[in-house]
């Protein structure tokens, strides 16, 4: 019989077993690599809406939520759906308007749960009021060159910044917008909100590539002229000494990739 040691460290007859039990394992991961921890559930959170548009993807569209964005996107005409409002919400001159723009554009108005509603918006934060809008309707390139002028996006990300452009689309006469399939900013219930209602006076569409698409325009006798800030002409005078040419106007972050 032995005595049990009472020193720390593998004893005779462990086997090895402790000392196999003191090797690293590698290095902690990272919290949001950790499934129960609190920055996780941020990040999961975080990835379900984007704060700054306030609009989120759905199966049948766009969901748009918050009292500020529903009632600009409504202001815009946009063609919403439905309209969501939260039972014994708080009223407030936003809530009111929105039900009294909804009204007027004959929308179906529907009263839900506060668990209704966060389900509906994917737990974004949307202040008792929700509205629904269906896929943009995008066209084919050939429905848009009955007109003389047409603007290629090259590089536009952000959504604001598709609805501004359309506004001055719209302002400056043009047929319609261009976009890249890939890498683009597309049509979201912000880019309406940002474009005041000038996407439903404006044909938009996707094509896999900007050059193939230029390409054939110049086929077609289109003219291209893309927009620089460094650039050493003043546009004014290129589209005097233009004539009664069709024109793709091609703006955008990298306009030097569609060879124009």
């Amino acid at each position: 019989m032995r005595k049990p040691s009472s020193k720390k460290g593998a004893t005779i007859g462990s086997g090895g077993q402790r000392r196999a039990g003191l090797k690293g394992k590698g290095p902690t991961p990272k919290a949001v690599d950790r499934d129960h921890h609190p920055a996780a559930r941020r990040a999961r959170r975080a990835e379900r809406r984007d704060p700054r548009d306030a609009d989120v993807a759905g199966p049948a569209g766009t969901v748009v939520v918050g009292r500020n964005s529903v009632v600009e996107v409504l202001r815009a005409g946009a063609p919403a759906t439905a309209l969501y409002v939260q039972v014994r919400v708080a009223s407030d001159d936003r809530l009111r308007e929105a039900l009294r723009l909804a009204e007027q554009a004959a929308l179906p108005i529907y009263e839900g749960s506060r668990t209704d509603l966060d389900g509906l918006a994917h737990h974004s934060r949307h202040q008792g009021l929700v509205l629904t809008m269906p896929e943009f309707g995008y066209c084919d390139i050939s429905d848009l060159t009955a007109g003389d002028l047409l603007v290629f996006l090259d590089g536009i990300t952000d959504t604001h910044n598709l609805g501004a452009i359309a506004r001055s689309a719209v302002a400056f006469g043009a047929s319609g917008l261009v976009l890249p399939s890939r890498r683009s900013a597309h049509v979201t219930a912000s880019a309406w909100k940002s474009s005041a209602g000038a996407l439903a006076r404006l044909g938009v569409a996707k094509v896999p590539n900007l050059r193939s698409a230029l390409e054939n325009l110049h086929a077609d006798g289109w003219m291209s002229i893309g927009l620089v800030p460094q650039g050493d002409q003043d546009v004014r005078t290129v589209c005097e000494r233009m004539g009664p040419e069709r024109v793709a106007l091609v703006v955008g972050s990298e306009i030097g990739r569609a060879h124009v």
